[in-house]
C-alpha cells in the first residue's frame, strides 16, 4: 500500500495538513492505521515531503520496520506515487494507493478494492454524484452551456487498487509522456486498462 502524504499543506499555514490532529491522532496516522491493521496488506509505504522523509515525525519513525517504509515524494502527486511504488516490497503484486488527506477509509471498502484488483483490473472507491452539474463556457463568461446528466457520474475517492504490473506500466507511460494526473486511475485509463467502481462511503471525505 502506498499512502500519499507528500503535500506541503502551505495553504493552511503552520503545521502541514497531514500532521494535523484528527480527534487527537495525526491525520496521516489515522489514514494509515486501517491498512497496517488489515490482514491482506503486507507492506505499506508512506510518502512524505523529502525533508520530512529524511527526518520523519517520531510517531512515524517509531513504526518503520519490515512492514512499513518511508519514501521521499516528488514535485507532483504522480511523482510521489511512483516513488512509493518503487519502494514497495517486491512480493506485493496488488497495490493500493490512498491519500493521507482521507483519514476515514472504510475496512469493507479496502477489502472490496483488493478483491477487484486481484481479479486483474483497477478499482476505484467512489460515490455517486448527487449534485446538479453544469457545463460552463471556457471563455471566462461563466455562461452555462448545459446541465450534465448525473445518472452515470461518480466522484472518485481513494483507496484505489491495481495489479502492480498495470500500475507500474501506467506510471512508466506517464513518465515517458511527461504527463501527470490527479489520481492513478486516470493514468490507467490512458493506458487502456480496465477499471471498476467500488461504492464507497461519503464519510471517506478529503480534508
Amino acid at each position: 500500500m502506498v499512502l500519499v502524504a507528500a503535500g506541503r499543506g502551505e495553504r493552511l499555514g503552520g503545521l502541514r495538513k497531514q500532521y494535523r490532529p484528527v480527534a487527537g491522532v495525526p491525520m496521516v496516522l489515522r489514514a494509515l492505521r486501517p491498512f497496517t491493521a488489515h490482514p491482506e496488506v503486507l507492506h505499506s509505504v508512506v510518502v512524505l515531503p523529502p525533508d520530512d522523509a529524511a527526518n520523519p515525525p517520531a510517531f512515524l519513525a517509531d513504526l518503520v520496520g519490515p512492514s512499513l517504509a518511508i519514501a521521499p515524494g516528488g514535485a507532483e502527486r504522480t511523482d510521489s506515487v511512483a516513488a512509493g511504488l518503487g519502494t514497495l516490497a517486491a512480493e506485493c503484486t496488488v497495490v493500493l494507493v490512498h491519500d493521507a488527506a482521507r483519514p476515514f477509509p472504510d475496512t469493507d471498502v479496502i477489502w472490496a478494492v483488493i478483491r477487484e484488483a486481484r481479479a486483474g483490473h483497477g478499482a476505484i472507491a467512489a460515490v455517486p454524484l448527487t449534485d446538479t452539474v453544469k457545463e460552463v463556457a471556457d471563455d471566462g463568461s461563466r455562461r452555462v452551456l448545459r446541465t450534465v446528466p448525473r445518472d452515470t457520474l461518480w466522484r472518485a475517492q481513494t483507496p484505489q487498487g491495481f495489479p502492480r504490473a498495470l500500475l507500474a506500466a501506467a506510471h512508466e507511460r506517464a513518465r515517458q509522456d511527461g504527463t501527470g494526473a490527479t489520481d492513478d486511475a486516470a493514468l490507467v485509463e490512458r493506458l487502456g486498462g480496465e477499471l471498476r467502481i467500488v461504492p464507497d462511503s461519503p464519510y471517506n471525505l478529503k480534508v
